[in-house]
């Protein structure tokens, strides 16, 4: 899901590495949309989360939008179980920084990975 054509070929590949990673272990749909939103963020980032189908459920979407400085996660009505507010909100929290300190693909990996893990503690 999403544009990765910001990324280079490497940086999309650990990415997508990490995503399966995270998929794997907590059993989740895990989806990464990097660009500007059409309309307000969240609005968006639900929109990508719904276009999701049947697997919106069981399904987390982190949308970054690096010149607008904003990122979003929505968790679907399964995925939250597992995955509190708190959780994704200190998550975002750690990736923002990472973010404000130019490391774009670091803030994703992490954020992939700890939403990953903690879906896969509280399975």
């Amino acid at each position: 899901m999403g544009s990765l054509r910001t990324l280079t070929t490497a940086q999309a590949d650990d990415l997508r590495k990490a995503l399966q990673g995270a998929e794997r272990r907590s059993g989740l749909r895990f989806g990464v949309f990097l660009g500007e939103p059409s309309g307000s963020r969240r609005h968006f980032a639900e929109r990508l989360h719904t276009a999701l189908g049947e697997e919106s459920a069981d399904a987390v979407v982190v949308f970054v939008d690096p010149g607008g400085r904003a990122l979003e996660i929505v968790t679907g009505r399964n995925a939250r179980r597992r995955l509190s507010d708190g959780a994704c909100r200190l998550t975002a929290m750690s990736m923002a920084t990472a973010f404000s300190a130019g490391d774009l693909v670091g803030g994703l990996l992490y954020g992939i990975a700890a939403l990953g893990e903690q879906a896969t503690t509280r399975r």
